[in-house]
């Protein structure tokens, strides 16, 4: 059960808040369990089938998440997200240990990996829009941006940390004791999760439940970004922006590293310099809590980073290439805080699932699969145009912004 008339201290900055601070330890946890989980998982598909089949097995779970996202948004909004959020995880959480006892006894192959991912990114699906509705809940709107930065800093912890603990796993007791160490991360999120004190919202506030239906919600949902003046504008920037930005700062990294002779520590480098950028954005946001004019913020950040995107591509060695990451992970670290910032701000709390989920489709459901094209057409055309015409994509995003008075003009609240 919801903890109910939970006291929201909204004189207590949120960084000092311990109800707060139990929200981003669990999410950070949960993440650097993400993080191991995918790594075993195409280890695993390595080591039980082709390159090619590996790859299909990682991206597979993108497929439920894109496809089912948005009525996981409506359950999240529906039934609340802290109950949401914590019968989802504990889902992925048993889900992924079951799979590390199996691996322990016998070699089912390729066909419960594929399963895996399938079941993973269907749970993921809900956990996700409830994960983001949450913050509106546990802390005050003013509040808000300043949540957003300290979950960009638990990402970017994850992102160091995850990997090694992963390898570590895979070194000591093979895939096995990779997702283990993955369940029993995931499993430390969720009594963190059941300890978050929530507020119920208002009557005038709270989603129907009764004489409404799960697709009357949804479209209610659709109807409200579409209609909104910053809510709108926002979506397409968010779509244009991840789309531009996963396929360069993921495989397309690793064949330019290939391609310049780099070597698996050159892209170490070039991942480390991009990762101290996004840290240094949302230490920002963090410390900060409101950065003046957002929404122009966000436009200026995002088309400065697309050129950044590119001319990495073209860094005439290995220490320019990590200073040009730093500038991008600093310039999109920094756009993209603002963005999930005013997201949470400018929704109204009973929609924040469903809008979530929306913002979502294109982050986490669809951009990952561009990653075989982005390949595919290296492959073709080389790193350079590739780069080039992610970072225009990249920049149309802020375009985007730039050309719509109320995003343009949208603050955080004070």
């Amino acid at each position: 059960m919801p903890t109910r008339g939970a006291s929201l201290a909204a004189e207590r900055p949120a960084h000092r808040d311990p109800n707060v601070l139990r929200w981003v330890a669990a999410y950070t946890v949960s993440m650097v369990g993400d993080m191991v989980f995918y790594l075993a998982l195409s280890w695993a598909a390595v080591q039980n089938g082709t390159a090619a089949q590996a790859g299909i097995v990682t991206a597979v779970s993108a497929v439920p998440r894109a496809l089912l996202m948005l009525g996981g948004g409506v359950v999240a909004d529906r039934f609340g997200p802290r109950r949401v959020v914590i019968g989802s995880d504990a889902v992925r959480c048993g889900t992924v240990l079951a799979v590390a006892a199996v691996l322990f006894v016998t070699d089912p192959g390729l066909w419960l990996l594929a399963l895996l991912a399938v079941v993973f990114g269907t749970v993921d699906a809900v956990f996700l829009p409830a994960v983001g509705a949450l913050p509106a809940r546990i802390t005050t709107k003013d509040q808000l941006a300043r949540v957003q930065g300290m979950r960009g800093l638990g990402i970017r912890f994850a992102a160091v940390v995850g990997a090694p603990l992963g390898g570590l796993g895979v070194a000591v007791g093979g895939s096995a004791a990779a997702f283990a160490c993955a369940g029993l991360l995931i499993a430390v999120s969720v009594p963190l999760l059941v300890s978050v004190r929530v507020r119920e919202l208002p009557p005038d506030e709270a989603t129907p439940r009764d004489g409404t239906t799960a697709w009357r919600d949804l479209r209610a949902g659709l109807r409200h970004v579409r209609r909104h003046r910053v809510l709108g504008p926002l979506m397409i920037t968010i779509a244009l922006g991840d789309l531009g930005f996963v396929g360069p700062l993921n495989v397309g990294l690793t064949l330019l590293a290939d391609e310049r002779g780099w070597g698996a520590s050159g892209m170490g480098w070039v991942l480390g310099g991009f990762g101290t950028g996004a840290g240094v954005a949302a230490l920002l946001l963090t410390v900060r809590g409101r950065v003046p004019y957002a929404g122009l913020v966000a436009a200026g950040a995002i088309i400065p980073g697309a050129a950044a995107i590119a001319a990495l591509a073209y860094a005439p060695g290995l220490p320019v290439a990590v200073g040009t990451a730093v500038l991008v992970g600093l310039l999109t670290g920094l756009s993209g805080a603002m963005c999930g910032a005013l997201l949470q701000t400018q929704t109204d709390t009973a929609y924040l699932g469903r809008v979530t989920a929306v913002a979502g489709i294109v982050s986490l459901g669809i951009a990952p699969l561009s990653m075989p094209l982005s390949a595919a057409a290296i492959g073709v055309w080389g790193t350079g145009p590739v780069f080039v015409v992610s970072a225009v994509v990249c920049a149309l995003g802020g375009v985007v912004a730039l050309c719509a008075p109320g995003l343009r003009r949208a603050e955080l609240p004070k």
